[in-house]
């Protein structure tokens, strides 16, 4: 399975907007979303790399595990990040997601989730990666998104 990492910010007249703008610049606006938890299957491959599915399947399900931020306090950052661990060979893993106003803090909180994954699980997680996104608050609500995109699917 391909499971895509993208991300996105938008900054719009309100934080539903705001957020729609956010998951146009991440390139899946046009989806109905369904949270995941935070697991990875085997004979998975992550690409980390911004796409554009605006204009594919309108109106589709979309698998997602998804961080978000929405800030409307002017000079505040919406800071959304995903870590993730996998296995070398067959690719399984797990997803953290974790929001806040600081990209230091929320890299900080990913590592911690990560190395706590790490310890509950017996398997060795030999891979281990961080995207951050984040937008400041100038004057209109702002969203950030990462999100993991596994697939779609027709109603």
């Amino acid at each position: 399975m391909r499971i895509f990492v993208t991300w996105g910010s938008g900054e719009a007249t309100t934080e539903l907007s705001a957020f729609d703008a956010a998951l146009y610049d991440a390139g899946i606006a046009n989806y109905n979303l369904i949270p995941l938890s935070s697991v990875i299957p085997e004979n998975s491959d992550i690409i980390v790399g911004k796409i554009n599915r605006n204009k594919e399947d309108h109106g589709y399900r979309l698998y997602v595990v998804i961080s978000r931020r929405i800030e409307t306090s002017v000079g505040r950052k919406a800071v959304s990040g995903l870590g993730w661990l996998q296995k070398e060979g067959n690719g399984k893993g797990l997803f953290a997601e974790k929001e806040g106003n600081d990209e230091i803090v929320v890299k900080d909180m990913l590592e911690k989730i990560l190395e706590d994954f790490q310890i509950t699980r017996e398997d060795e997680y030999e891979r281990k990666e961080i995207k951050i996104n984040s937008i400041e608050c100038k004057e209109k609500p702002v969203c950030s998104v990462v999100c993991a995109v596994f697939k779609s699917e027709k109603w």
